[in-house]
This record gives structure tokens, sequence and C-alpha cells, in this order.
């Protein structure tokens, strides 16, 4: 969907701020830039949206180079979030994000951004339209200045969100809060996301992929789980924090990188309505578990697009011979079964086989980076985990 080829930006003829990348963002990612101040990441950005111009090579979207695409067709197509919301004080929040539906592709366009609509996208990101829709922007908070930002620029229905940096200024709880909105909103409405941070926790944590610069290169771009697993260079262990001393590491348990309730469904569930149950919670995999919590397997979406063209139940293609690993075990046991046993996912059990929870390797490489590498993101005496659960099918 976006594609840099051999670009590069120089200032002033003297040092290339961004220098010879070449990278591709895949429609519906939710890519991360991360890097030093002054690494580029800011600059490669608003190459994306037309407000900077490569002075080498070329930046497409959609094949087509930006060069060629009109001002007012880019910002149709690009919405774009900063930490300054930008929101107008004269207006209300209603009328703030209206305003931002007037770039439309068509009359059609700007119809839905009715009052319907503008409620929705409210709701979206857990705000209720009676209580906000009629109040100003110094009305809000910041966090919650920021969630109209979102949405605001969500009203324009782009088909690319870009953020720079927009948490950056919030105290942590609210930080923590947004990031969560912003996960399961683009669970919801797949749009391609690219922000750029100096957190490498929220990179951790928000990323599809991770984009680490330098020097205005691109070092490495992968996964979270793949950056742990084989940072490519001193300096991306070095700034992941790989080589700092681990702490907690002796006391941290499978428990407190588990996910609470895993997504289960029962052995004679019907494969069409553990097709719809795995739509509904956006999973590609359920726990199967007898009526007691007593583990039988997995299933997985792929298993049954295997045998969609037959009726049957779970239990006639479950997967039964899967790792598990036993409640009080080490997290350093679920990171070996997980990324170095290739594991999809990891259940937690009970001495008597019962279902206490689930590992799975985003959880891990999310709570593995907070206990052992970011020192101000955990807590010694916290034995909880503070990841999102899901909902248990039966």
């Amino acid at each position: 969907m976006i594609k840099f080829e051999h670009v590069s930006k120089v200032y002033d003829g003297k040092v290339a701020v961004v220098d010879d990348i070449n990278f591709e963002i895949k429609r519906g990612e939710f890519v991360v830039f991360i890097g030093p101040s002054g690494c580029g990441k800011s600059t490669v950005l608003r190459m994306m949206n037309g407000t900077e111009k490569p002075t080498g090579g070329s930046v497409c979207l959609n094949d087509q180079d930006i060069s060629k695409i009109s001002e007012t067709e880019l910002k149709r197509n690009i919405g774009h979030v900063t930490q300054q919301t930008g929101l107008f004080p004269h207006l209300t929040i209603g009328a703030n994000i209206r305003q931002a539906s007037r770039l439309p592709r068509s009359k059609k366009r700007t119809d839905k951004c009715s009052n319907a609509r503008i409620r929705e996208l409210l709701k979206m990101v857990g705000m209720d339209p009676s209580e906000y829709i009629d109040r100003f922007p110094s009305q809000l908070s910041g966090g919650q200045q920021q969630r109209i930002g979102i949405v605001r620029e969500l009203a324009k229905e782009p088909d690319i969100l870009l953020m720079d940096e927009p948490f950056s200024a919030l105290d942590p709880i609210t930080r923590k809060n947004l990031q969560d909105d912003l996960k399961k909103l683009h669970g919801m409405v797949k749009k391609t996301i690219v922000l750029v941070t100096h957190d490498m926790n929220e990179a951790f944590k928000l990323g599809d992929r991770i984009v680490l610069m330098r020097h205005g290169k691109i070092v490495q771009a992968d996964s979270s789980e793949e950056l742990l697993r084989n940072p490519s260079s001193t300096f991306v262990e070095e700034f992941i924090g790989l080589n700092r001393p681990a702490k907690c590491t002796e006391t941290l348990t499978v428990e407190k990188v588990a996910v609470e309730v895993p997504i289960t469904a029962s052995p004679d569930m019907g494969l069409a309505r553990a097709t719809r149950r795995m739509r509904e919670m956006r999973v590609r995999t359920l726990v199967v578990v007898e009526d007691d919590e007593t583990l039988i397997g997995i299933i997985t979406a792929r298993d049954i697009r295997k045998h969609k063209n037959r009726p049957g139940k779970i239990a006639d293609i479950v997967q039964s011979d899967i790792p598990v690993i036993s409640e009080g075990s080490s997290a350093k046991a679920a990171f070996e079964k997980l990324f170095l046993g290739n594991a999809g996912i990891l259940p937690v059990v009970d001495g008597s086989n019962r279902l206490k929870g689930l590992v799975t390797r985003s959880s891990l490489a999310e709570k593995l980076y907070k206990v052992v590498w970011d020192t101000n993101g955990y807590d010694n005496n916290d034995s909880t985990t503070d990841l999102d659960v899901g909902a248990t099918c039966s």
C-alpha cells in the first residue's frame, strides 16, 4: 500500500536525515517507527502524506507516486494525528468531528458523517455520545481530547492513519488506556496505521511490525517477537535493552505472562458455530475444554478451512497433541516452548490438566519487556497480569 524506493532526504545539501531507505507497508498493517532522536522517523512519516518531499527516490501510495497526487486527494486518503489535537476550541465535539468530513470523495461520503455516524465513532473510543457530543474541547481532559483527535481523523474514512507520538504528553495511566483503545480500534476498523514513538514498550504493545531506525537508515524491521529473538546487531540489542541486567526473572512465573481468560469452546460445538465465534472474538484459535475445564486441545481457523466442505464438530478435528505448561512454571520455560519450540499458543494447566490460562507470543513479549527491560513498567510486588483477556465461549 505504501512503498519507499531508495528514498533519501537531505537538508541544505548536508547530512542525510533519511538515507536510501526501501520499505513497504501492507494494507491493514499496524507499523511502528522507533529510534533515537534525529534518526529520521518523523520525516519518514511526513513523507507518507506529502508534507515532506524526498530529495531522492520515490514514495508510492497504491503504486502511484505521491508527488503526482494532489494535496486534496492525499488528505482524503490519509489521516494525521499528532500530540496537538488541533481541535477547534469554539466548536462542540460533534461539530469538530463533522468539520473533519468536509473533504469527501463524494456527496454520499459527506452524508455518512450524520449525528448517528458521529455517535457511532464516539462509542468506538469509549466516549458516551450523550455526555460528550455537545461539550467543547476545553471541557475535556488531555486523554479525551486525544480520543477526539483520533475520531476526527476516522470521520474522514481515510485508508491510512498516521500518528506522530500522539500519546507522549499524557500521564502513564491515560497513555496505557489510549494504547489499549487504539489496539482494539485497529482490530475493529482494520485501517493501515503508522505510528512514530520513542517508547519501546508502546512499540512492542501496538505494532504488527516495528521499524527501528538509526542515522536515517532502517536497522531492522520485524515483529516484536523477532526483535527479541533475533536482533540484527549490537545496536538493536542495546536499544531494546537486551544487555540490561534481568530483574525479577527468578520470581516471574507463567501466571504473570498469561492471558487470564482464554477463549474456549466445547468439543461438541459445530464447526460453523466455531467459525462464527472466532469472528466475533477476533481470534484464530479456540482452546477446547470439557465442562469441568479439563483441557482437550485446540482448534484453529486453518483446521476448519481444511474441513469446510463437510459438517462436523470440533471433536472431529481437534488438535489434542499440543504443548502445555504447568502452573508455577517459569516464564523462561514458556518462552522456550513458544519461541524456540515454535508453539503457536501455550495453555496453562494445573495438576489435573484443567485449563488455568493461556500464554501467547504477544502477551509474553509484552510482559517480558515490562518486567525485564522497562525499568518503569513493572512493580516487583505485582503478582497479576494487566493484559486484556477476551471472553469464554461455550
